[in-house]
């Protein structure tokens, strides 16, 4: 299988003078906050993933291609395999290969990794597999709300699973041990070394290592809505530490925070799973998101000062 990173920091939209940098499209669900620090965060986070998943392709050489064609923009690439700017002082696996054209090197792929998306229809393999790391939820012309997994599927016509969890890019880069979950519409068996055409086996083995530990779910709404909805809960942590209120009322917040995330999830999509929550895309990412994420952060910030610079 020919695996390939799809990884650009934001989608270029007509710029305006309220909107100097939209997100993906511009109609996705995104707190004000979270704007300001999405473009640094998903390049963290996919160059981590990134080592990630070059070091996993050549321990299943009868699985995966050697070479993982990673798609950047050529300017955030300073010196080989070396992301400076985000990363400093972590090198990436040498089969991790920056390509600038995503065109003509996406043909070949059979297995699609986002961190953001872009429109690539009509180039990709009908039989290819997609897995998207993004956080966040666009809305539906016609009310609710369309997952960022159902916009890359309904636009490439793939099949489209999710990862998420408690993972914070300069830990995992570093090689600190943390989890994650994935989600996936048809779950099956797992057994680690077994070459399967199935999702559950083939991103159990692309993604999992000693330090980074995976556990896949029958769920892709509930994973995928998890990761989006933490943030804002952490904006009311931070609010919290920024007017001095306390660790009991932060703590209350995240528990009432984690019951309106179930309530949220289980209106538009009545077959989520209860025990998706205590995944780590759950509970797990929430708890890390209020102690320390830059949501929590600017929140704090901004109630410190008034300013979120």
């Amino acid at each position: 299988m020919i695996v390939y990173f799809i990884f650009k920091s934001w989608y270029e939209v007509p710029v305006t003078s309220k909107n100097p940098k939209v997100l993906w499209n511009g109609k996705g669900v995104y707190y004000w906050l979270w704007k300001l620090v999405r473009d640094e965060y998903e390049n963290k986070r996919g160059s981590a993933i990134a080592k990630i998943v070059g070091n996993s392709v050549l321990k299943y050489p009868q699985v995966f291609q050697p070479v993982v064609p990673m798609w950047v923009f050529e300017e955030i690439v300073e010196g080989k395999n070396h992301f400076n700017r985000y990363l400093p002082n972590i090198k990436l696996p040498g089969n991790i290969v920056a390509v600038p054209d995503i065109v003509e090197t996406v043909r070949n792929a059979t297995i699609l990794i986002f961190v953001v998306p872009h429109q690539i229809k009509n180039v990709v393999s009908r039989n290819a597999k997609a897995i998207s790391l993004i956080k966040g939820i666009d809305v539906n012309v016609g009310g609710g709300i369309v997952l960022i997994s159902e916009v890359i599927k309904d636009s490439l016509s793939v099949d489209v699973s999710v990862l998420m969890g408690a993972n914070i890019a300069n830990e995992v880069a570093q090689e600190k041990f943390c989890e994650a979950t994935i989600g996936i519409y048809k779950l099956v068996s797992i057994i680690l070394g077994y070459a399967d055409k199935n999702n559950a086996n083939v991103f159990q083995q692309l993604f999992h290592t000693d330090y980074f530990r995976i556990n896949v779910v029958n769920d892709v709404a509930g994973v995928e809505l998890c990761g989006a909805l933490k943030n804002i809960v952490a904006t009311a942590a931070g609010f919290a530490d920024g007017l001095r209120m306390g660790d009991n009322t932060k703590a209350a917040i995240i528990r009432i925070g984690l019951l309106e995330m179930r309530r949220f999830c289980k209106m538009f999509y009545k077959g989520i799973r209860d025990e998706t929550f205590f995944e780590s895309c759950g509970v797990a990412d929430l708890i890390t998101t209020c102690a320390g994420g830059r949501n929590r952060r600017l929140a704090e910030a901004k109630a410190l000062t008034g300013k979120v610079k």
